[in-house]
């Protein structure tokens, strides 16, 4: 595929060449992009966010079939423009290690055996657990006599890669259950 030459001069200056690739479409591609679409064709692409860190990379997940086939970094996100680190391009052994754990492993207290759970069981249990930390710590008046309704049986602390949304989301949850201690951990 030939390009004019002044489409080639312009491609030389990284920032015209990346604006190129994701505003003109294929016509303006750069070789890269025009080499990487055989590799990708006929995959699903999902945008995600790379799982380490606070930055919040974007990725491009490619699965076929609902298999992973290939993690890149998403050369639209305004946070990463296509690049990853180390370990976000790593992330897909995150996935298909064979050490990974695939089931919900529990050890009932006192307990030397792990054993096996569903999902619902195992978020059944979880669910249980935060209702009777709130009701075995509930508060409705402080020393002093003042109504504070609130529990200090429980507390959350959040990932560095959620969003705004997110947290504000769990903020109100955490609230309305009573809790006080809610933190994010790209704050710490």
């Amino acid at each position: 595929m030939s390009r004019p030459k002044p489409f080639k001069r312009l491609r030389e200056l990284p920032v015209v060449g990346r604006a190129m690739d994701w505003g003109l479409g294929p016509a303006a591609a750069s070789d890269n992009t025009l080499k990487a679409g055989s590799r990708i064709a006929g995959l699903k692409v999902t945008e995600s966010v790379c799982p380490y860190c606070a930055v919040g990379c974007g990725q491009l997940v490619y699965t076929r079939d609902g298999e992973l086939v290939d993690i890149e970094g998403n050369p639209n996100s305004p946070i990463n423009q296509g690049t990853l680190c180390p370990k976000g391009s790593a992330s897909r052994q995150l996935i298909q290690q064979p050490g990974r754990l695939t089931k919900i492993r529990y050890r009932r207290p006192g307990g030397t055996e792990w054993e096996d759970l569903d999902l619902e069981t195992a978020m059944d249990m979880i669910a249980e657990r935060v209702i009777a930390a709130r009701e075995n710590h509930w508060q409705e008046h402080d020393e002093r006599g003042r109504r504070v309704n609130r529990t200090l049986g429980f507390a959350h602390l959040g990932g560095a890669t959620l969003d705004n949304e997110e947290n504000y989301l769990i903020k109100k949850l955490f609230t309305a259950m009573g809790a006080l201690q809610i933190e994010n951990q790209a704050r710490i």
